[in-house]
């Protein structure tokens, strides 16, 4: 299956060129409407965005920047592709979360290059769902080989149809199921989900991203 790029730039014949030459390797979505940018990068789902710098109504720089910002985003790496010179703003959109920039007209074969490498880099772990920022307390509930119970008490940082991440104080091993509660007085049965990855990590906190393999209709999100 061909991974899946989103293409956000005014500039129809640049379009229409970045078709031509990564069409064979790619599955393009684009727009030159910056403001339908969000939409078409929730429909699709991409692996990752090729995104112009000067473009009306919003420039490539505040669209990068709340792409970083946005939970549903914020994972999918973003290739700055721009008239403009690059030694005069590489720099800047790097720290907006940009992982490249490439100035135009553009070395496909480096662009080609550079998106591989980067999405070897993050691995395959690829979120399915939109995550939406919201903060609840879940109960997890897992059971050791002598088939005591274990609980965790944890707080969710964002939330999907199929998963959640949230902060634990305590070490979660990656692919351990877990059965999930929303505690209270009340309290109710939501599932079975699993930990996929570690997201960050302080001194005294991890963050974890856990999927979903068996889901009530109590969840919040369907």
């Amino acid at each position: 299956m061909k991974k899946k790029l989103v293409v956000i730039d005014d500039d129809s014949r640049m379009r229409n060129l970045i078709r031509t030459r990564l069409q064979s390797a790619y599955e393009l979505f684009d727009t030159g409407d910056p403001e339908e940018a969000f939409g078409l990068i929730l429909a699709n789902k991409p692996d990752a965005i090729l995104l112009d710098l000067m473009m009306p109504g919003h420039t490539g720089f505040e669209l990068c920047q709340s792409l970083n910002a946005v939970t549903y985003s914020a994972h999918i790496p973003i290739f700055i592709v721009s008239g403009e010179d690059g030694t005069k703003f590489k720099d800047h959109c790097k720290s907006l979360g940009a992982c490249g920039y490439f100035e135009k007209p553009i070395d496909f074969a480096a662009l080609k290059e550079s998106i591989e490498s980067e999405l070897s880099r993050r691995g395959t772990y690829r979120r399915t769902h939109a995550r939406v920022p919201f903060k609840v307390t879940l109960k997890l509930l897992s059971r050791d080989q002598n088939n005591s119970p274990k609980v965790e008490m944890v707080t969710t940082e964002n939330i999907g149809a199929g998963g959640f991440l949230c902060v634990s104080s305590d070490l979660l091993l990656k692919d351990v199921v877990w059965d999930v509660f929303l505690p209270g007085k009340d309290e109710r049965y939501v599932g079975k989900a699993r930990v996929v990855r570690q997201a960050e990590c302080g001194p005294h906190w991890q963050k974890y991203g856990f999927q979903f393999i068996e889901k009530t209709k109590d969840w919040l999100l369907h």
